[in-house]
Parts: C-alpha cells; sequence; structure tokens
C-alpha cells in the first residue's frame, strides 16, 4: 500500500479534506461567537424587562402609599389631633365665662354682663359637648385615645354638675361686682379643680395620642416617599445602563449604529426616571411643610391660645376669689411663662413686666436672635410662611401690652379698688385688659390661620401631585418593554 500524504489527516484517508468529528471530551464547548450575540441579546433584554417592572412597582406602590398618607394626615388622624385641640381650648374659655359670671353679678356698665358671659359659657359648653361625642366616634381602636376619652366624659359630667350649682346659687342672690355668694364660690372652686386637675390632663392626653399618630404615620410615609424618590433614580439610572449597553452591542455585532425604537425606549426610562423620582420627592417636600411647618404649629399655637385664655381667666378668679388669689397669682405667671419664657426668673408683676420688655427690645434689635423660650419662642424660631413673622411680631406685642395691664390690675387690687379692678378687667377699650387681651387672642387667631391655610394647601398639593401615579409608571413600563421588544425582535430574527 502506497504511503499516505503528510498534509492529509489520519481519518481523511480519501484526501478530499472533509471536516473532521473530534472525540467527546467529557464537556460540552460552546462557541463563543454563538453566546455573544442572539444570547446576549436576550440576556440584556430581559434584564432590561426586569428592571423597568422593578422601577415601575416602585414608584407606583410608593404613590400609593404616599396618597394614603395624605388622606391620613389631612382628613383622619389630623383634623381628630385638631378637634382635641379645639377641646382644651373650649374647656378652658368655658371656665373662664364661668368665673366672669361669679366676678360680672348683677352689676351693669362692665366690659361684659352677666347674660353675656352665660351665653359665651352655654356656647363652649356645647362646643366641648360636641368635640367629646367627635373624640369617642374616631377614638377606634386607640387604647390610649379610649381610655383619654372615657375620662375627659366623666370629668365633663361632674364639672357640669359643679357649675350648674354655682350658676344657680349665684343667680338666686343678686349681688355687686366681685361678691358672690361664699356657696357659690366653694362650689366654683370644686369645678375649676375638676377642669384643672381632669378635664384638662385628659384632653392633652386625647391630643397627645392623636398627635402620636399622626407623627408616626409622618414618619412612616415621609421616609417611604423619600428613599422611594432616591431608589427610583438609582434603579432607572440602572436600567438606563442596561439598555444603553445593549444598543452598544447591538451596534457592534450588527453593525447598525442606529435602533429608532430603542432610542424611543431609553428616551421614555430617562424621561420617565427623572419625572417619578421629582414627583417622588416633591410630595415628600409637601408632606414634611404640611407636617412639620404648619400643621406642628397649628397644634402648638392653639394650645398657647387656650393657655392664654386660661391665664386671662386666672385675672378673674384673682378678684373673685381673694383667698385664692395668690394660688391664681402664680397661676398666671406659670401660664406666662409657658407662652413667652424669660431668660431670667420673673414670677412677680413688675418684674416679669421688667424682663418681657427687654426681650422685646433684643428681639427687635435682630430678629435672628429669639431671645425667649415658650409656645411663642417655638413659633418664632419656625417662622415659614408670608405673612407668618408679621401676625407672631403682632401677638408678642399685643401680650406684652397686656402684660402692662394685668401690672396695672393688681396695682388697683393692692390698693383695694374693687370696682375700679373689675372694670378695666372686663373693659372691652383698647388701653385697658380685656380689650389688650382681644388684640393677643386676635393675632393668634391670624397666626394659626396662616399656618392652618398652608398646611391645608400642602395637604391638597401633594395629593395632586401624586394624582394618576399609581396607574402612569405601569402603563409607561408596558410602552419601554414594547419598544424594547420591537427593536430586538428583528435582530434577533437574523440569527434564526
Amino acid at each position: 500500500m502506497a504511503p499516505i500524504p503528510a498534509e492529509l489527516l489520519p481519518a481523511d484517508e480519501d484526501g478530499i479534506r472533509l471536516p473532521v468529528r473530534t472525540a467527546p471530551s467529557g464537556h460540552l464547548r460552546i462557541d463563543p461567537r454563538g453566546w455573544f450575540t442572539h444570547d446576549r441579546f436576550r440576556f440584556l433584554a430581559v434584564l432590561v424587562v426586569l428592571l423597568t417592572v422593578l422601577v415601575a412597582a416602585l414608584a407606583a406602590t410608593r404613590a400609593s402609599g404616599g396618597k394614603a398618607g395624605f388622606k391620613e394626615i389631612g382628613h383622619q388622624a389630623g383634623p381628630q389631633v385638631l378637634a382635641s385641640s379645639d377641646l382644651y381650648l373650649a374647656l378652658n374659655d368655658m371656665d373662664a365665662q364661668l368665673a366672669n359670671v361669679l366676678l360680672v353679678g348683677s352689676a351693669q356698665n362692665l366690659g361684659i354682663g352677666r347674660q353675656q358671659a352665660l351665653g359665651t359659657f352655654e356656647q363652649r359648653r356645647r362646643q366641648a359637648d360636641q368635640d367629646l361625642q367627635q373624640a369617642a366616634a374616631l377614638a377606634g381602636g386607640d387604647q390610649s385615645a379610649a381610655r383619654a376619652v372615657r375620662r375627659a366624659l366623666d370629668g365633663f359630667g361632674r364639672y357640669q354638675a359643679l357649675a350648674g350649682q354655682a350658676l344657680l346659687l349665684d343667680g338666686q342672690r343678686p349681688h355687686p361686682a366681685a361678691a358672690p355668694p361664699a356657696a357659690a364660690i366653694t362650689l366654683y372652686r370644686q369645678a375649676t379643680d375638676e377642669m384643672k386637675q381632669v378635664l384638662l390632663p385628659a384632653a392633652e392626653e386625647l391630643r397627645a395620642a392623636n398627635a402620636d399618630r399622626v407623627g408616626g404615620t409622618y414618619q412612616s410615609r415621609y421616609r417611604a416617599l423619600r428613599t422611594g424618590s432616591d431608589a427610583v433614580l438609582v434603579l432607572g439610572l440602572v436600567t438606563l445602563a442596561a439598555l444603553l449597553l445593549l444598543q452598544v452591542t447591538l451596534a457592534r455585532r450588527t453593525h447598525r449604529i442606529l435602533n429608532p425604537a430603542l432610542l424611543l425606549a431609553t428616551a421614555c426610562v430617562l424621561g420617565g426616571t427623572i419625572t417619578a423620582s421629582t414627583v417622588l420627592g416633591s410630595s415628600a417636600d409637601h408632606l414634611r411643610v404640611a407636617k412639620r411647618d404648619a400643621f406642628d404649629s397649628v397644634i402648638a399655637l392653639t394650645r398657647a391660645r387656650a393657655i392664654g385664655w386660661d391665664a386671662n381667666a386666672d385675672e378673674s378668679r384673682y378678684i373673685v376669689d381673694r383667698e385664692r388669689w395668690s394660688d391664681y397669682q402664680n397661676a398666671f405667671y406659670d401660664k406666662a411663662g409657658q407662652l413667652v419664657g424669660l431668660p431670667t426668673a420673673a414670677s412677680l408683676p413688675d418684674t416679669y413686666q421688667a424682663v418681657l420688655q427687654q426681650v422685646v427690645i433684643k428681639y427687635r434689635q435682630n430678629e435672628k436672635d429669639v431671645p425667649f423660650t415658650g409656645l411663642l419662642g417655638d413659633e418664632f424660631r419656625n417662622i415659614t410662611f408670608p405673612g407668618e413673622r408679621t401676625a407672631a411680631e403682632e401677638a408678642l406685642l399685643a401680650w406684652q401690652a397686656y402684660q402692662a395691664n394685668d401690672v396695672r390690675l393688681r396695682g388697683l387690687m393692692d390698693k383695694r379698688q374693687v370696682q375700679a379692678a373689675v372694670t378695666f378687667d372686663t373693659s372691652p377699650s383698647a388701653d385697658d385688659s380685656n380689650g389688650s387681651f382681644t388684640r393677643f387672642d386676635q393675632a393668634m387667631a391670624r397666626v394659626i390661620a396662616v399656618n392652618q391655610d398652608q398646611f391645608t394647601a400642602n395637604i391638597r398639593s401633594g395629593a395632586d401631585v401624586l394624582s394618576g401615579w399609581t396607574v402612569v409608571p405601569p402603563a409607561a413600563a408596558l410602552v419601554i418593554i414594547g419598544l424594547v421588544l420591537a427593536g430586538l425582535r428583528p435582530r434577533l430574527a437574523e440569527y434564526r
């Protein structure tokens, strides 16, 4: 047999150079060119689709949670807190009007008359009763709120019974100003003690329980919106990078630079990512402004207003119940400190007024440095909205004027000029005690209104920003997925 040429393989003895099948080596060898084309296209396409679905789901769920947060804070738990604050306000003024009824007696030509004080007392009683009924209906499964409501209802019943007896005795024995029957004063003391020791603490407990609920809702919803905004941005950029990598791979392997469908999908991903992240971030900002800047101020200022009413009532109590005059004077200045806390102790009329005057002068020299504490101090450190500083400054100056009139009132009582003190205490004149307090109260109402309006506006705007965003992300995801498939299908067909 002739020798085999060297250039022919042993398995190709006929010399026709057919492909040679090699023996299996124990594992499958995959052609790299096959994996780096259509398999890689499919892998990148699936990655883009999964990321798109993830971004859409994240945006939609965070938007849905945000809408629920705006609803709860703006229309459910938030109004409950406001109602409990309104209850605190009504209860304070109710007791103040009871003191005024005993103070004026059958006297005429005072700033207020017996019938006017009785009318306001009844108005506040109905308001408090309505607030308590609403609180009882809304307490639901909140055990803290339910306990507070029960305590308040029990105390309210006892208070009304004592107040009614005091009014009955007072009405049966007409008397001049500041000289009610001793039995009526005894019943009034019991009633006001019930108010201070049971009713007001229960109302504050109810407010705190509802405020905790609002605070918890705010923290969870705000955190979800803010982290959702950041996560959507990051995942959206990752999706964009995967989509760009797919296009680069297609261009290199198919030598086609432009793919219109994928370019449009890229634009949709970029625009959708920026828009979704902005929407979630904007709604988080609205929620923060509504809760921290507006709502918290409304609650604190409403409480400050109620404390102011109670302090004003302490002046009437100071006149009408001389056995407890020192207690009522101390209570007055304790409440004054809660409203405007001074840097040095000042519990006497002259010293408090002198220090307050120095504090106001220092503030007007530098508005950025607030030299006092208390609820008004907190408000001045949280000035946020147009018109808020002006109203707050009006309240501060009116409080200063009222404090000056308080010094004058106590001076009249020290001189035993009781009739003059009662007239000055009840007079609506701007230069008298009750008139200056009315200016303070009206300024406080304006500050509250500024914050209340901003709370309402930001709740509405935040909910509007999220409107439709439970539907938009899934719809956008379907469009993007459709564009990816439309851009990739012709290229995959080339490898069949």
